[in-house]
Formats: C-alpha cells, sequence, structure tokens
C-alpha cells in the first residue's frame, strides 16, 4: 500500500513549523528531511514515525507509540497528531 497524498500534506503540515522540509517516497511511504537529515517518515497506511533514541524513544513507547520494524523510528502518540506545536517540539 502507498502513502496517500493527503497523508502526505498531512504530515507535512503538521511539521512546517520545524523549518524548510523535503521528502522522498521510499518503500510505499516517505521519509522527511529538515537540512538533509531525515528526522521521520509516514508508512504506507499514514502513520507518522519520529526518528529517535533514549529517552524520546521511551517517552514514545510509553505514550502509545510502536516502534516501526525494528528500525529507530517510533509513532506518534494520536494526541500529538492533532497539536503540531508539540509534534514540532518532539521532532
Amino acid at each position: 500500500m502507498a502513502v496517500s497524498d493527503a497523508d502526505i500534506a498531512f504530515a507535512m503540515d503538521l511539521f512546517a513549523q520545524v523549518g524548510p522540509l523535503t521528502m522522498r517516497k521510499m518503500f510505499g511511504g516517505i521519509c522527511i528531511y529538515q537540512d538533509g537529515t531525515v528526522f521521520s517518515l509516514v508508512s504506507g497506511e499514514g502513520r507518522i514515525y519520529l526518528k529517535c533514541k533514549g529517552s524520546l524513544a521511551e517517552q514514545l513507547a510509553n505514550d502509545g507509540g510502536k516502534q516501526f520494524h525494528n528500525m529507530p523510528y517510533w509513532g506518534l502518540p494520536e494526541a500529538v497528531l492533532d497539536d503540531p506545536i508539540q509534534a514540532c517540539d518532539l521532532a
């Protein structure tokens, strides 16, 4: 399943305040970059993940975020999806 245009637009809008963003389609989803560094991905199902480790990964896991396969990406909690300021702070 490929990520939809609506899911791409939602994620790009959610993180707009992080700074100038670019994205690249990969494996049915997208990677989102800020200044050439990937910090987020959107799966083919439209789920948004942040690249993180340590205390942020623990926080996202404790808030219900699921890990993307065995990679260092953790899903954003549902409440964050409604709060661009919080999403950008986490990013």
